[in-house]
């Protein structure tokens, strides 16, 4: 049994700076690296990399909404060219640093309400897919478990990775609780623990109604941006490895 941890990084700005990325790089196997739509800067973004190379952790494309306002958690309405276009710029600028530093790219995970809308619409998620598959086709594409994007990014031919998320609340219908929820952000670091070894070893979680959900899990989120997620994910990944999970990038056999 194995699971792959991944944290969104390099969401600082400019002189403002956001998540413990240098800490975080101990507990995880995979960094989703912000692109400058949502948050990051391309300093940020090439220090996030060479954090990442120095601790051994793969990297991957985090792109958003352009929405620096609002962190790219608000719905923005789109088209599918202008999604694809944007997520493919997006990939792009950050591998090219990436070449720059003698790195690839592993994967990509799109964020906030990118990633929410995706999950239900087919036409903006197949929009993500083909970016992703026009770039490079041996990239994985993260998705929530059964979700539109998991199913374009297979139309596509790509490699997908199903995602659940050790410190968010879950639906009924296997979503994500809205941040506007009281209690849609898990802080507890013990209930945090115990659900990450529960999804991935029974592969079940508990939802808002008390109803249990079965979820795939290839890798499992820890948010960057939640206070003491450094610590947070080490606590996750030291309760997996107890509970004999093997942990290590989604791309490592």
């Amino acid at each position: 049994m194995r699971v792959d941890i991944n944290a969104d990084l390099g969401e600082s700005f400019g002189a403002y700076t956001l998540g413990q990325d240098e800490r975080l790089m101990r507990a995880i196997t995979s960094a989703n690296v912000a692109c400058g739509f949502h948050a990051g800067d391309p300093s940020v973004m090439r220090r996030t990399l060479r954090l990442a190379r120095e601790a051994g952790v793969a990297v991957g494309a985090h792109p958003g909404f352009p929405d620096l306002v609002g962190f790219g958690r608000r719905e923005m309405k789109v088209s599918a060219g202008e999604a694809e276009d944007f997520v493919l710029y997006q990939i792009g600028a950050l591998a090219g640093m990436a070449a720059a530093e003698g790195m690839r790219l592993q994967h990509v995970k799109p964020h906030g309400a990118l990633f929410n809308m995706a999950v239900h619409e087919a036409a903006l998620s197949g929009a993500i897919a083909r970016a992703v598959a026009a770039f490079d086709r041996s990239l994985i594409l993260f998705g929530l478990p059964g979700s539109e994007i998991v199913k374009a990014g297979r139309r596509e031919g790509l490699r997908v990775a199903s995602e659940v998320f050790a410190d968010r609340a879950y639906e009924p219908d296997g979503t994500l609780a809205s941040r506007r929820k009281a209690g849609s952000v898990i802080h507890d670091a013990d209930a945090v623990v115990a659900r990450a070894v529960r999804l991935i070893t029974e592969g079940t979680v508990v939802a808002t109604d008390g109803s249990t959900l079965r979820l795939e899990a290839d890798t499992i989120c820890v948010h960057g941006d939640t206070p003491g997620s450094d610590v947070l994910a080490a606590r996750v990944r030291e309760g997996l490895e107890a509970a004999g999970v093997r942990v290590t990038a989604i791309s490592v056999a």
